[in-house]
């Protein structure tokens, strides 16, 4: 139970920015792509949520920029469709590839009459 609301913690910290509890969590041996019964990690959830700091710490710590969750959408897809340009070029800093998911990122893009940084 109490792995359980810790875990319920670090996904809400994610989903505010706090960006000190959950790198501490992640550089005390949280995994980095832990997921949360959707299949949101923590880098989903703070990109989404326009944490661009936060983001780009999971990144350097080894987050899948690409990964992908249960319904096939990818954290530059979310980030896209909040229209959070500091994620964005966070993101495809860190590698993520705006063809994946379902709809993809360049896709999102496209519907909002966006084009997404190189």
């Amino acid at each position: 139970d109490d792995a359980i609301e810790f875990a319920h913690q670090l996904f809400d910290a994610a989903r505010s920015g706090n960006t000190d509890f959950v790198v501490a969590a992640v550089e005390q041996g949280v995994p980095v792509d832990l997921t949360d019964p959707s299949g949101n990690t923590l880098l989903m959830l703070a990109a989404y949520h326009g944490h661009a700091t936060l983001t780009g710490a999971l990144a350097e710590r080894g987050a899948d920029v690409n990964r992908l969750n249960d319904r096939g959408q990818s954290p530059l897809a979310g980030a896209v469709f909040k229209k959070a340009d500091d994620v964005i070029r966070t993101l495809i800093g860190h590698g993520a590839d705006p063809d994946v998911g379902t709809p993809s990122a360049r896709a999102t893009a496209e519907m909002f009459g966006m084009t997404l940084p190189r």
